[in-house]
């Protein structure tokens, strides 16, 4: 098993392909949901991600509901500003989906809606709305290996 990160109609492709190179550091899935803003042959987004496009899994579904049709028994943690719980009171498992949305807005509200009870924040101060997409992801990302003991990483 692994974890996964999702981008839920990521914009840029820099932070797209920071993440990358953290899934590829981490054996991490990265699942992106479209419509993505920018395209994937973008020379940014290859050069974000250096030369570590071979070692990341990456998949590409139509919309949030086709992914967790994929994956009914998956455990989906949710990253918002808006949540009140931060990601460390949290237990991950192998198998688990961190869900980021766009740099400009977020994830949907519906999406939080459909999980109250994991969602999650990264702690910040009030002096900045948000932390860099991929910072925020490779914080939390971090965290899950922490808690499993970086099983699987050297």
């Amino acid at each position: 098993m692994a974890f996964h990160i999702v981008l839920v109609e990521p914009e840029i492709p820099a932070n797209t392909g920071n993440i990358a190179r953290t899934c590829a550091a981490t054996g991490t899935h990265l699942h992106l949901v479209r419509p993505l803003g920018f395209n994937t042959d973008d020379k940014t987004l290859k050069r974000a991600g250096l030369d570590y496009w071979y070692a990341v899994q990456v998949h590409y579904h139509d919309s949030f509901d086709e992914l967790k049709a994929l994956y009914p028994e998956g455990r989906f943690f949710c990253a918002s500003t808006r949540s009140s719980r931060p990601y460390t009171e949290y237990q991950f498992q192998d198998g688990d989906f961190f869900v980021f949305g766009k740099e400009t807005k977020g994830l949907p509200q519906s999406i939080l809606d459909e999980h109250p009870d994991t969602c999650l924040r990264v702690p910040m101060t009030d002096k900045v709305r948000s932390l860099n997409l991929s910072n925020s992801a490779a914080i939390v990302i971090y965290e899950a290996f922490r808690q499993i003991g970086f099983a699987g990483l050297e």
